[in-house]
């Protein structure tokens, strides 16, 4: 899986942050033409990379495609993160070394997501 190319990442980011359930790439194009020297069939062919590899879905709407994450960000986040502890040696010291470097209202947060997490595994079985 992995994480993002660069504006893979930058196309993500601005669909995680908007509003809408649906983006074309005229929209995204738009925005980012102010911003950096890019090409409309860049943005295009990257959002239908990132449609391939099955981070967004899509629907026709006339001639264009409306896309939209497959996934939130926390649960890209999430999913980084079950990849790190799957390639970063032994588990237990990887969390370690994590838990060691969050900040306290960080670990203040891991401690309510576990407890949540564990209520609910007890609770299914």
């Amino acid at each position: 899986m992995g994480g993002f190319g660069d504006l893979e990442a930058v196309l993500m980011d601005r669909l995680w942050e908007r509003d809408v359930d649906a983006t074309t790439v005229r929209e995204l194009f738009d925005e980012l033409v102010s911003e950096r020297d890019i090409a409309y069939t860049t943005v295009m062919s990257t959002m239908d990379n990132l449609h391939r590899k099955a981070w967004l879905d899509r629907e026709r709407a006339g001639r264009a495609y409306r896309y939209w994450p497959t996934v939130t960000r926390e649960e890209h986040g999430a999913r980084l993160m079950h990849e790190a502890l799957g390639v970063g040696g032994r588990s237990d010291l990887v969390l370690h070394h994590f838990v060691d470097r969050i900040s306290a209202d960080e670990f203040a947060g891991l401690r309510a997501a576990l407890r949540r997490v564990a209520t609910r595994r007890t609770e299914t079985g």
